[in-house]
């Protein structure tokens, strides 16, 4: 079912995301992207620490590695500087844990203890894979949104737009 070059272009789709993402962050003082503004995680900073969190959190289920956590809404770094170095650290890791994945590891099964509701459940990997880049995206959303309140232009972010995708389209298969 699972092509994992898809899985490849998603990744390599959030890591490109990520990196703008941070780059429109460093336009604002941290005041800025640290004021509650009523969103889910409240600001911009909590809604990064939400997401890198949660990849961590994913990256550990898929290297059978347990990560530590307090709760989903938990700050792992007050100092931006910080999260954005871990957010760099993360994606380098995602990309070399999926180097080394075929497509017959897509279908795995991935067993593991929801933080939703403290359950065993398994899945398979391919699956896990799609949902964490999807949540990256949801929250991504919602983060652009908060920048796009406090002034700052998104740009586009189609995943079209990404560089090097339309080179795909040109070159022999």
């Amino acid at each position: 079912m699972y092509v994992v070059e898809a899985i490849h272009i998603q990744q390599q789709y959030n890591r490109w995301m990520n990196e703008h993402l941070f780059k429109l962050c460093d336009q604002l003082p941290d005041h800025k992207r640290k004021k509650p503004m009523g969103a889910y995680f409240s600001s911009v900073h909590r809604t990064l620490n939400h997401i890198l969190l949660v990849d961590r959190l994913w990256l550990g289920r898929f290297q059978q590695v347990a990560v530590p956590f307090v709760g989903l809404d938990q700050e792992l770094y007050s100092d931006y500087e910080q999260l954005k170095s871990g957010r760099r650290e993360t994606d380098e890791a995602l990309q070399h844990y999926l180097a080394g994945l075929g497509n017959e590891d897509m279908e795995r099964t991935l067993t593991f203890t929801s933080a939703i509701t403290h359950k065993e459940h398994t899945f398979l990997l391919g699956d896990c894979l799609l949902h964490m880049f999807h949540h990256q995206t949801h929250h991504r959303g919602q983060a652009t949104t908060l920048l796009s309140q406090l002034g700052i232009d998104i740009g586009n972010t189609d995943l079209l737009w990404m560089p090097g995708i339309e080179q795909r389209a040109q070159t022999p298969r």
